[in-house]
């Protein structure tokens, strides 16, 4: 362990291990979890080491276990790093983040903060004051479903549903559950929102107009804003193909680097007067329609995904311990991440079979077949410092998983029939 710092990695997931790889990387460290459940990307790791508490996603056993933590941390010379790797985490530490701080780094925003953009709702209200676009929305309350009022919309099908809480959205289940949905018809909005709300839900949904475009059409951008509310970093990425499983809608299989100067200064002038904190994560969408960039959200951590920042040579981990441990960021410009494509590489989710099969055949997919080519292309989860037999046989396994997942859910959520759909609505845009 490095003699200057400690971090501790919340989580078990994907998301913990490109941060754990991206600390070894830099420091070459091993590095310490907490988790409530011990999940495939960290098993039978030699850079991570995952200890586990049942039900410490929550609280109380979350604060329970941290205040152990803090007894053994009090007189602890060198800096404890915590970083979240996951929505719920992230909002933990927040919450606590008082007390915490007492004894840890905790390099997230205040909890007032959270509570107003950690929902989509809180998160557009705030996009609309600070002059960041955002798709056009509908809000749907439990108030509206139960008065059932809800169902005439102020633009046209197709449309977008998804939960304005992320976090209470974990704890909902029923048969066909999706991150987001995608709606053709009042009859089908119907009966999806009566089947959300009648499993639970209570918080409000948020839906929106369908931006055309398939998923080459999404970008994300990561970025690092320091302890004095100051940008330090912002890589962009471009997604070229999404996991099209019902649960995991959203996650992106494939990223290109891409740079966009305009963009950039969109998210850092929203950033900096918003007083953030940390690493953000927003999810984005070009509208052909208006030439726009369209904001759907803002995770308050790096995404499941960001070990495409890492790879691109913005290694996540060095962010944090620049500006909390030697606190060399305060003089130093905003890097704008990607500008030289010469030293770009493309990051991928799935294997390249299966990219090669499903992603929408472009300039950007040639572009990224050219990475695939050059050998300019890597993973989160094989490195070649972290190399067991067991290990390798899982992660195969894991990735092996996703021909069928694609074979079974890619038409149906993901296929031509929304191309199709998305290039009549631009048509309808640049008719009108």
């Amino acid at each position: 362990m490095s003699k200057d710092f400690t971090p501790i990695l919340l989580g078990s997931d994907i998301n913990v291990y490109g941060m754990a790889r991206s600390f070894n990387e830099a420091y070459g460290i091993k590095v310490h979890a907490l988790a409530d459940s011990q999940l495939a990307a960290t098993r039978f790791s030699k850079i991570v080491d995952v200890e586990l508490h049942e039900g410490f996603s929550e609280d109380p056993t979350f604060m329970n276990v941290m205040r152990d933590k803090m007894q053994v941390y009090k007189d602890h010379k060198e800096p404890v790093i915590l970083i979240a790797c996951g929505d719920g985490y992230a909002e933990l530490l927040s919450k606590h983040k008082e007390e915490l701080k007492k004894v840890f780094v905790v390099p997230y925003i205040d909890y007032d903060l959270l509570k107003v953009i950690i929902t989509k709702e809180g998160f557009y209200k705030t996009a609309e004051k600070y002059g960041l676009p955002y798709p056009k929305t509908k809000i749907i309350t439990i108030d509206d479903y139960k008065a059932e009022n809800y169902l005439t919309i102020p633009f046209d099908y197709p449309v977008e549903l998804k939960p304005a809480d992320p976090v209470s959205w974990l704890d909902v289940h029923f048969k066909g559950r999706k991150k987001v949905f995608t709606i053709h018809d009042e009859g089908e909005l119907a009966d999806i929102v009566g089947k959300i709300y009648g499993n639970g839900y209570k918080a409000d949904l948020i839906l929106q107009d369908f931006i055309p475009g398939d998923d080459s059409n999404m970008r994300v951008l990561n970025a690092y804003v320091d302890k004095n509310h100051q940008i330090k970093m912002m890589c962009m990425g471009h997604p070229l193909l999404e996991d099209p499983t019902p649960q995991s809608i959203g996650n992106y299989m494939a990223i290109l680097p891409e740079y966009d100067e305009k963009l950039y200064e969109e998210a850092e002038t929203f950033l900096e007067k918003i007083n953030y904190t940390g690493m953000a994560n927003f999810d984005i969408k070009f509208d052909v329609r208006d030439g726009q960039y369209k904001f759907f959200e803002i995770n308050l951590r790096q995404g499941r995904s960001s070990f495409y920042v890492t790879l691109n040579g913005y290694n996540l981990a060095k962010w944090y311990v620049d500006d909390y441990v030697y606190d060399d960021l305060k003089d130093k410009s905003a890097v704008y991440g990607n500008k030289l494509k010469s030293k770009h590489v493309l990051w991928l989710g799935v294997p390249i079979k299966i990219f090669k099969q499903y992603a929408y055949k472009n300039k950007a997919k040639k572009t990224a077949e050219e990475l695939i080519h050059e050998d300019r292309y890597g993973t989160t989860v094989f490195y070649d410092k972290d190399k067991s037999f067991k290990r390798w046989l899982l992660m195969k396994y894991m990735f092996h998983n996703y021909y069928a997942r694609y074979k079974k859910y890619y038409e149906v959520n993901k296929g031509q029939f929304f191309e199709e759909e998305a290039k009549k609505l631009a048509a309808k845009g640049r008719n009108s």
